[in-house]
């Protein structure tokens, strides 16, 4: 028989373990009961701590990057595609991408525990009375932005979602909710979460208004047209006055956002934690570096693993049939194209497919590990949200309101004019009076510029509906498939959560996917 709460978690369990450790007395088998962490704050603060250790942690190693693949942004190394087939199917398209893919469901598996355990303080809060309303509303509008966060990356890749609400779990169960529901909800938590988060945090772990502002102006932006809430003037409404509060500012040097000197910078609206210290290290080179440097010396901190590299398009200039524009400072911040090391110029291995010194992803290259510690301790901190990315979607806004001039001078104002050091050349500046399509496809190429490898395109193809049509045009594995169409933009439901869960049934995968 079917366990209907696949989904669910108990408090404590190995995912959060590490988080609610304090919880457990010397007996190893006795642990305060959900009851008793959520009738006290000073229990449930830790708890919420935990949730954004695990929600940070998904974004870990490979698992942080799996959906960046398959976009005319990134694919994976020839050595990866080689050697893994359901993996490559990601890039591929192919036969392997069913519901017994584990590279899926590893990312389905390890995000439902951290939605699971903020909608039970959600709901603990709601039964909570100590005498400290502040606090617990802060605590709920911090649970409210976790789950909104995670549940709005499930159902941009997953389309219809269950919905974890405590107070409707027997309304709701566990089943797959209509996108409006969904997306109803996801507003609804980020609104709370506007209303009770603090303008700032001393812990940069914790989520502020700004960051649930951002975080709903987007959603208003991504959702999908069939939920009825995709609305371009509360969007561009939300992104206005989050501009105009002046919390946030650019960073005037764009090379200091991947300078591991600047964190929690005046750009950054949240961004994961992390340090060169095991646990907290987050192993993102050991994937974005090249194998030949990891053949030389494991101590050499662009080497890598090749998991995830940029697309020719994304690496060529705009003369050879690609993105960048001449003088654009941003490209050389983003993506490596010389591998020499210590004065070693590295060979290829003709058994590692001929990419691997191929222009790599330079974002995430941590030089504190220089020669002193192996590139898998790479720890520099990841960008959720950043200043930049509001802009841009301010301007996305703008334009599908009617402002094309205005917006076509904010990007011009702002991102562009930084990514030229402060100075854009007339020839680099956008036309105001261009079309609103023409801005429209713009927008896309600088959005890659800016946010190129921070986990967006995949969301932007799909909100857009350019994904069959780019992957298969700038993605060397999609293209040679062959095979993407126009069902991949949702992925498949994991055939475990369709076995273990009464709620969901074969007759319940996404169109276009087989069940095995």
């Amino acid at each position: 028989m079917k366990q209907k709460y696949s989904l669910i978690i108990l408090v404590c369990v190995i995912i959060l373990y590490g988080s609610c450790k304090k919880f457990i007395v010397e007996d190893p088998q006795t642990a305060l009961t959900e009851e008793q962490i959520f009738r006290s704050l000073d229990n449930t603060e830790p708890f919420v701590l935990g949730l954004y250790t695990s929600w940070r942690n998904t974004k870990k190693d490979r698992g942080g990057f799996m959906f960046i693949l398959g976009t005319d942004e990134a694919q994976q190394g020839a050595f990866q595609v080689q050697t893994d087939d359901r993996q490559a199917s990601l890039d591929k398209y192919s036969g392997f991408l069913t519901a017994s893919n584990t590279a899926l469901a590893e990312q389905w598996n390890s995000r439902w525990p951290v939605i699971s355990g903020a909608a039970k303080v959600i709901y603990g809060m709601s039964q909570n009375t100590e005498n400290n309303q502040a606090r617990r509303e802060m605590l709920l509008g911090e649970a409210s932005f976790i789950r909104a966060a995670l549940t709005f990356e499930m159902a941009q890749y997953w389309g219809p979602v269950p919905i974890l609400d405590q107070e409707k779990a027997k309304e709701y169960g566990l089943k797959r909710q209509p996108l409006s529901l969904v997306y109803s909800t996801i507003i609804a938590d980020l609104q709370n979460a506007v209303k009770f988060l603090p303008v700032t945090q001393s812990d940069k772990r914790r989520a502020t208004r700004g960051a649930a502002q951002a975080l709903l102006g987007k959603v208003y932006l991504y959702a999908p047209q069939e939920s009825g809430l995709r609305d371009y003037t509360k969007s561009r409404d939300t992104f206005k006055q989050l501009v105009e509060s002046g919390t946030y500012s650019l960073l005037a040097n764009y090379a200091n956002l991947w300078n591991p000197s600047f964190p929690n910078s005046t750009e950054s609206i949240y961004e994961f934690q992390f340090n060169n210290v095991y646990p907290d290290n987050n192993q993102t080179q050991w994937q974005m570096g090249s194998r030949s440097l990891a053949d030389i010396d494991q101590y050499a901190y662009f080497g890598g693993y090749d998991l995830l590299v940029p697309t020719q398009y994304c690496y060529s200039n705009v003369t050879n049939g690609g993105l960048w524009e001449e003088g654009d400072l941003r490209k050389a911040e983003s993506i490596r194209y010389d591998f020499t090391y210590k004065g070693t110029v590295p060979k290829l291995n003709p058994a590692f497919g001929g990419d691997e010194l191929d222009p790599h992803v330079r974002k995430y290259e941590d030089t504190r590990t220089d020669g002193k510690l192996s590139f898998w301790y790479s720890g520099k901190n990841i960008f959720y949200l950043r200043y930049a990315d509001v802009l841009l979607c301010y301007a996305e806004t703008l334009n599908e309101t009617g402002n094309t001039a205005q917006a076509a001078e904010l990007v011009n104002n702002t991102v562009r004019t930084r990514a030229w050091n402060g100075t854009l050349p007339a020839a680099q500046r956008w036309n105001p009076g261009m079309s609103q399509e023409e801005f429209r496809t713009r927008i896309m190429d600088e959005r890659m510029r800016e946010l190129c490898f921070e986990g967006w395109r995949r969301m932007d193809l799909i909100r857009t509906g350019k994904l069959v049509e780019l992957a298969k045009l700038r993605n060397k594995w999609t293209k040679a498939s062959g095979t993407i169409q126009a069902y991949h933009n949702r992925y498949p439901i994991p055939l475990q959560e369709i076995k273990q869960n009464e709620d969901i049934s074969e007759s319940d995968q996404n169109p276009g996917y087989s069940n095995q």
